[in-house]
C-alpha cells in the first residue's frame, strides 16, 4: 500500500508559512526534495568504502567534504529542475503525479516559494558545492576540478539551457553518470588516489539503480512531459518500452556485480543481494506496463525502486569493505 504522504497531491502551504528561522529552514530544506538524498549520499559512501579497501586508511575531512559537495549538487539540481519544469509548464499541468515522488516539489505551484527564490536557492546550493570542491582541490589536486566541473555542469544542463538533457532522451544516462560514476569513482580516488577499470565497473550498478529511479518516476508524468515537449525516455518509449528498458537496467546492474565477483575484484558472494533485488525490480517493471491506471501499484513500484537503490548501494559498500576488515 502506498504511504500516506504519497496519497496527497502536494505540500501543505500551512506547514511552511512564517518567518521564524526554523520555519524558513524547514521551507528551504523541503524545497530540495530530501527524500531523494540517498541517491547522492550512498554513492559517496560506496566509493569511500572502495577507496578505503585499497588504501587502508580513511580521511574523514575529505569524506565529509565530498559528501557535502555531492549532496549540495544534488539539492541544487532538484531545485533548478523545478524551476525549469515550471518555466515550460510541465509541473503546472501535471495531474497524474504521485507526490512526493514525481511531479517535482510543488513548492512553486503551491505558492510556498516563487520561481525566483527557488532559482536563487539552487544557485546558492551549487555555490556551496563549489566551495567544498575548492577545498578538496587544495587538498587533493587538480583532478578534483574535473570531477566537480562535470557534476555541476550535468546538474545545470539536465534542466536548463539549450541542451535540457531531461527532455532529450539522455537525461536518464546523465543522471546515472552524475549520481553513480562521478561520486563513486571520485570518492574512491579521494581516499586511494587510484582510478582503474575495476572502480569504474563498481560504479555501474549504482549508476544503473539511480537511473532506474528517474525512469520509473517519469512514468506518472508522461502526459504532462509529452504535452510540453519534455521528451523523456518514458515519453519516447511508452509504457511497454519503458518497462523493458527498466528491466534491462537492473539486469545490467546485476550482471556487473557477477562479473566483479568472478574477476575477484569483489567477494564471490557479491551478486547474492543484487540477484534478490532483481526479482523485486522485475515486479516493478510489470507495474510500469500498467502505469497510473493503478496508482497504488505504481506507487509501490516507485518505492521498491528506491529500496533497490538503497539496499544495493549499502550492500556494495559492505562487500567493498569486507576484505579490508577481515585482513
Amino acid at each position: 500500500m502506498p504511504s500516506k504522504s504519497a496519497e496527497t497531491t502536494g505540500p501543505l502551504p500551512e506547514l511552511y508559512t512564517g518567518n521564524a528561522p526554523s520555519i524558513i529552514a524547514r521551507r528551504l530544506f523541503a524545497a530540495t526534495r530530501p527524500k531523494f538524498f540517498p541517491a547522492s549520499v550512498l554513492p559517496v559512501l560506496a566509493g569511500t568504502a572502495w577507496g578505503y579497501s585499497i588504501s587502508g586508511s580513511l580521511d574523514w575531512a575529505v569524506f565529509l567534504l565530498a559528501l557535502l559537495a555531492t549532496v549540495c549538487v544534488h539539492a541544487g539540481a532538484n531545485v533548478i529542475n523545478d524551476v525549469g519544469d515550471d518555466a515550460i509548464g510541465t509541473d503546472r499541468q501535471n495531474d497524474t503525479r504521485i507526490y512526493p515522488y514525481t511531479g517535482g516539489s510543488r513548492f512553486i505551484q503551491s505558492g510556498i516559494l516563487s520561481a525566483r527564490t527557488m532559482g536563487r536557492l539552487g544557485i546558492t546550493l551549487l555555490a556551496v558545492a563549489a566551495a567544498a570542491g575548492l577545498i578538496l582541490l587544495m587538498m587533493r589536486g587538480e583532478t578534483v576540478l574535473w570531477f566537480g566541473v562535470a557534476g555541476i555542469l550535468l546538474a545545470i544542463l539536465y534542466s536548463i539551457g539549450p541542451l535540457r538533457l531531461s527532455g532529450t532522451g539522455f537525461g536518464e544516462f546523465s543522471v546515472g553518470i552524475a549520481f553513480g560514476v562521478l561520486p563513486v569513482t571520485g570518492a574512491a580516488w579521494l581516499q586511494s588516489g587510484v582510478l582503474d577499470q575495476n572502480v569504474l565497473l563498481f560504479s555501474l550498478p549504482i549508476s544503473a539503480w539511480v537511473a532506474a529511479i528517474l525512469l520509473i518516476n517519469e512514468v506518472p508524468d508522461r502526459d504532462a512531459d509529452g504535452a510540453t515537449g519534455k521528451r523523456t525516455l518514458a515519453v519516447r518509449l511508452g509504457l511497454g518500452g519503458t518497462a523493458i528498458a527498466y528491466a534491462l537496467i537492473h539486469v545490467l546492474a546485476t550482471a556487473v556485480t557477477i562479473w566483479l565477483a568472478v574477476a575477484g575484484a569483489l567477494p564471490i558472494a557479491t551478486p547474492l543481494v543484487p540477484l534478490a533485488l532483481l526479482f523485486l525490480a522485475l515486479r516493478a517493471a510489470a507495474s510500469i506496463r500498467v502505469g497510473v491506471a493503478d496508482r497504488a501499484r505504481m506507487t509501490s513500484a516507485i518505492e521498491a525502486t528506491l529500496g533497490v537503490h538503497t539496499i544495493g548501494s549499502l550492500w556494495l559498500a559492505g562487500v567493498a569493505l569486507y576484505p579490508a576488515l577481515v585482513a
